[in-house]
């Protein structure tokens, strides 16, 4: 039996996000919490990113994949993590949910947060590589990724109210935030391909929340309790936000981190665009006062974000051995 997903109504977030408002983050928080309680994963609506903006990046997202491999592979992927991703060039062998034996069936670019030269302190740390063409891939990228950075912020302050926090509590993890934006593009599945084929093998998302783009192509499935794979079918207006292995273990498992795969039986190429919000690299994460008790201990030991991530990276992704990392 399919079940959908729970829309979360952002309505009036900025505002009480940026006042610290508790009362005001409460009203759209608990709807939140109820969601990761139950899915790991939601829509949000209301959420304040301009449709043009988003429009306007997935149009760059098509463009840039549609420009020769010979200069894309020009600012190919680099040992900070930041460029384009070849197609088949990653496969999920750190996943838990089912043994990867073919590459993902996708092409990506990666952007990061910005680190100025000489400010490097973490591994993946450094510049972004950006495109020559498409001319206007760079502001429309960027204005795209500072949107979905604001968004972040402010739903991490409601996300804080919604675990018994301050709204302002869980800032001091996020004043160096690691951010991934991903353009993705996924050519459509042949219709006689193996079931182990995957555009996305599946999978959970390493960090704190993802923040997902899709387009009509459809193609998203999350594995719910009762072990079905559910469709997250595009919904117009909204983004996917999902709950990664860090939020679960900051929250001591009340969030679920919840198994997830891309098919793309369309018939036609699939574009999306996650957005991955996590902590500064030097953060060590430890269950929430307010997620654990004597009664309910913690579950996961304390962990280094940095460590963490750099362990999956290095194992997930082809282009590692490649580099020297």
């Amino acid at each position: 039996m399919s079940v959908s997903l729970p829309i979360v109504d952002l309505g009036g977030l900025a505002e009480a996000a940026e006042t610290a408002d508790v009362t005001k983050l409460r009203a759209v928080a608990d709807a939140f919490d109820s969601a990761c309680r139950t899915y790991g994963f939601c829509y949000i609506s209301n959420h304040g990113v301009p449709d043009a903006v988003r429009a306007e990046a997935f149009a760059m997202n098509a463009a840039f994949h549609a420009r020769p491999l010979a200069e894309k592979k020009a600012i190919a992927i680099n040992k900070a993590h930041r460029g384009y991703m070849a197609m088949a060039s990653s496969v999920i062998v750190t996943s838990s949910i089912e043994k990867a034996t073919k590459p993902n069936q996708s092409e990506s670019f990666m952007l990061m947060h910005e680190v100025a030269p000489g400010k490097e302190t973490f591994a993946l740390d450094g510049s972004n590589q950006w495109p020559a063409e498409p001319s206007a891939f760079r502001p429309a990228i960027s204005a795209y990724d500072a949107a979905l950075r604001a968004l972040a912020q402010q739903m991490t302050r409601m996300i804080a109210v919604a675990l018994g926090l301050q709204p302002r509590e869980l800032d001091r993890y996020f004043e160096r935030a690691t951010t991934f934006l991903r353009l993705l593009h996924y050519p459509p599945s042949p219709p006689d391909a193996d079931s182990n084929l995957y555009g996305s093998a599946p999978h959970t998302d390493y960090g704190f929340i993802t923040i997902l783009a899709q387009d009509r192509a459809g193609g998203l499935q999350v594995r719910n309790v009762g072990g079905e794979w559910i469709d997250a079918t595009p919904i117009d207006g909204t983004f996917v936000v999902n709950i990664g292995d860090i939020g679960s273990r900051w929250t001591n498992g009340r969030w679920r981190s919840t198994p997830h795969r891309v098919i793309n039986r369309s018939g036609t190429d699939r574009y999306s665009m996650p957005y991955f919000y996590d902590p500064a690299a030097d953060v060590v994460v430890e269950c929430l006062p307010t997620c654990c008790s004597a009664a309910e201990p913690a579950r996961y030991p304390p962990v280094n974000y940095g460590r963490y991530l750099m362990e999956r990276i290095d194992a997930n992704y082809s282009y590692r051995a490649k580099a020297g990392a």
